[in-house]
């Protein structure tokens, strides 16, 4: 059973959004990215409350920009898809998770150390150039049920 919703042009949202963030990371750092979109359409909190799709992830706006850096002014993200980032998105919405990102909302790259919190949330762990921030358990519970 898949974790979340999804169709085919779904599939292709993720697969275009993991390469534009996390190319240069590799399958695992790609894979983290989009276990990213998927939590994020799971959490009925925070900043994710009417988010309930992947297209509504991949587009949502927060403070007047795109959630994502990629949406608004990534190259890539507006490339077509590939079938090897698609083979990734299909296993991120049916099975995959791992830490730094199993239960993470958000992740950056800050060309630096990670910080221990990011807007109060704690600091999970770090896959390379991205840091991993998962909801401080008692403000976000729909994150940690599936």
């Amino acid at each position: 059973m898949a974790r979340v919703a999804y169709n085919q042009k779904d599939i292709d949202l993720i697969a275009r959004m993991v390469r534009a963030e996390a190319e240069g990371e590799g399958r695992l750092g790609m894979l983290m990215v989009g276990n990213v979109i998927v939590n994020r359409a799971k959490a009925d909190c925070l900043d994710f409350e009417d988010v309930r799709s992947i297209r509504e992830v991949i587009f949502q706006v927060q403070g007047g920009n795109f959630a994502f850096e990629a949406v608004q002014k990534g190259n890539l993200f507006y490339r077509p898809a590939r079938e090897l980032e698609r083979r990734l998105a299909r296993q991120v919405v049916k099975y995959w998770r791992q830490h730094p990102s199993k239960f993470a909302l958000w992740y950056f790259n800050p060309y630096g150390e990670c910080p221990p919190s990011w807007y109060g949330q704690p600091h999970t762990g770090q896959y390379k150039q991205h840091c991993y921030y998962e909801p401080v358990a008692n403000t976000c519970e729909s994150a940690y049920r599936y």
